[in-house]
């Protein structure tokens, strides 16, 4: 994944969830509410939307590592 110079908002976080939902495994989907429950930080918005960005076209490899990160993230905050 690029680095993006952009900083999104919680919003723009949570529309891009939305737009992935389905394509997400089931028990990601608590982590989730969770984490749109709390505040973060700039940093953490950004990597979120970015593991998020066309999920559903990724690769199988690519949606295991991004997978991976996301519940890093999820299970973390």
């Amino acid at each position: 994944m690029s680095e993006c110079k952009l900083n999104h908002s919680k919003e723009d976080v949570e529309n891009k969830y939305e737009s992935q939902a389905a394509f997400l495994p089931e028990e990601m989907k608590g982590l989730f509410n969770r984490f749109f429950a709390n505040e973060h930080s700039q940093e953490l918005l950004n990597e979120v939307f970015h593991l998020l960005k066309k999920y559903d076209l990724a690769s199988f490899e690519e949606k295991q590592e991004r997978n991976n990160r996301l519940y890093l993230v999820l299970k973390n905050v």
